[in-house]
């Protein structure tokens, strides 16, 4: 039977896994993905620091016995009453204060997908992100495997969400030692990984965080990089800096995916898939068919764009249901990418028109936020008219992201000028041609005929009453 013990640094008053001013635990498909494909029936795993309760009881339905290792006094309670039935220990406290059991042989796995910075409470006043590591690995049996997540200081969300919230201080934000925290970025990362003898078998880029981990993959570019970028974006709905979805594909196609990744997964001394869960990226050759028409629309290529939208037209009409961010375009083939959209064919286009219209995408025709005036010109390169429709502001679409904003408003500005240029032009051209001598001739030749005219069109209404 579980049971909790209290081995000192506890907190007596904080929750965890019910957080009321604080981070949730480790969580999501891609935690729970890799915890399958790395653990066996046999193993005696340690799951430190705060993880979600349904992969704890995952992992205490899959493998020999489990221990718990948690700050939060509730928290210990709660875990050891949800696994009364496994066979383990909760230890409560501090991982400074956890012991090492010389005379036993370790565990076979340790589990930390949330990271050091949770291990320790306030009653720890120094405790270096290294020590913490030497404590887990020292944990493990020769030949253990360990799962250990980490947070980027420096990743997209730092580059897409204004960080409002880090000026205000959380309940779990206490004075802590500036060399407490994770070594930043990648690189160093590894780096002291390395030191600690710890061999990584496979680094992760984990979106869209540590507690919401919805994918984690290997290398972020092609089909994963599209599957990172739709994780990022959803976790940032609000107010933005820049488009995160184009933030992540961009960094990818720059080949910085893996380091500006929110997080990351480090697997030492096991095997796992590429990417977490299986399946969640699709394989094959070929590209996004949203990102094609997009750099056909940034490199004025009309005709490429005449040439595919007949194509994604007629595999629409074929029984295809996709719009074109979950098709995939491969030469004059399109298959799906992601579940099937009940759509019709125009409201698909208008799909399109509305995202590329968000991310500030240039266009061959004069910018404008009118959804229905682009989505009627794509329909049109298909042989299909879409009816008129009076514009209303409401039907204005900004994009996303404040960068992309101002790129927009400064494209209408310029704009604006050349047209107003080009009228200044037509302006003076015309005066000139008033100026000129022929015109002179001509209007004095033309004006008595005309005063003629008008006064032979008077006689005649008045001889007819």
């Amino acid at each position: 039977m579980t049971r909790s013990n209290l081995i000192g640094g506890e907190m007596l008053n904080w929750s965890d896994l019910q957080p009321g001013d604080a981070r949730p635990a480790a969580a999501g498909p891609a935690a729970t993905a890799l915890l399958a494909a790395t653990l066996h029936p046999e193993d005696t795993v340690l799951i430190a620091g705060p993880h979600a309760a349904d992969l704890i009881t995952a992992v205490a339905s899959r493998v020999t016995s489990v221990d718990l290792l948690v700050r939060s006094a509730p928290d210990a309670e709660e875990l050891a009453e949800l696994l009364s039935e496994a066979k383990g220990e909760v230890f409560c406290g501090s991982v400074d204060r956890f012991p090492v059991d010389e005379k036993s042989s370790g565990y076979d796995v340790v589990v930390a997908l949330d990271g050091m910075d949770r291990l320790v409470g306030p009653d720890t006043a120094r405790f270096s992100w290294a020590e913490g590591l030497g404590r887990l690995v020292r944990q493990l049996a020769p030949g253990g495997r360990l799962l250990l997540g980490a947070e980027n200081s420096f990743g997209f969300q730092r580059l897409v969400q204004p960080d409002i919230a880090a000026a205000l201080p959380r309940d779990e934000d206490w004075g802590r030692n500036v060399g407490d925290r994770a070594p930043a970025g990648l690189r160093p990362l590894t780096a002291a990984l390395d030191d600690a003898g710890v061999q990584v078998r496979r680094t992760y880029a984990v979106f869209p965080s540590l507690v919401q981990a919805d994918v984690a993959v290997s290398s972020v570019g092609g089909f994963t990089a599209v599957v990172g970028a739709r994780a990022v974006a959803a976790r940032n709905e609000g107010p933005v800096l820049m488009d995160p979805y184009r933030v992540v594909l961009d960094a990818a196609e720059a080949g910085l995916g893996l380091e500006l990744a929110p997080a990351w997964y480090f697997v030492v001394g096991a095997d796992a898939p590429a990417v977490l869960p299986e399946g969640v990226a699709p394989e094959g050759e070929g590209v996004l068919l949203e990102e094609h028409l997009l750099m056909a629309l940034r490199s004025d290529d009309q005709a490429e764009l005449r040439r595919v939208i007949p194509g994604y037209v007629a595999w629409l009409g074929s029984g295809g249901a996709g719009s074109p961010d979950n098709v995939i375009l491969d030469g004059a083939s399109y298959r799906l990418f992601g579940e099937p959209q009940e759509l019709d064919v125009v409201e698909h286009l208008a799909r399109f028109a509305k995202r590329a219209l968000e991310s500030g995408s240039r266009q061959p025709w004069p910018a404008a936020a009118d959804p229905h005036a682009l989505t009627a010109r794509l329909a049109s390169m298909a042989g299909i008219t879409v009816p008129e429709q009076e514009f209303t502001p409401d039907e204005v679409i900004r994009p996303r992201g404040s960068a992309e904003q101002l790129v927009t408003v400064a494209r209408l500005a310029d704009e604006l000028a050349h047209a107003s240029a080009r009228a200044i032009l037509f302006e003076g051209t015309v005066s000139g041609i008033r100026r000129s001598l022929p015109y002179r001739v001509g209007h004095a030749v033309l004006n008595p005929a005309r005063v003629i005219r008008r006064r032979l069109k008077r006689v005649l209404r008045k001889v007819r009453r």
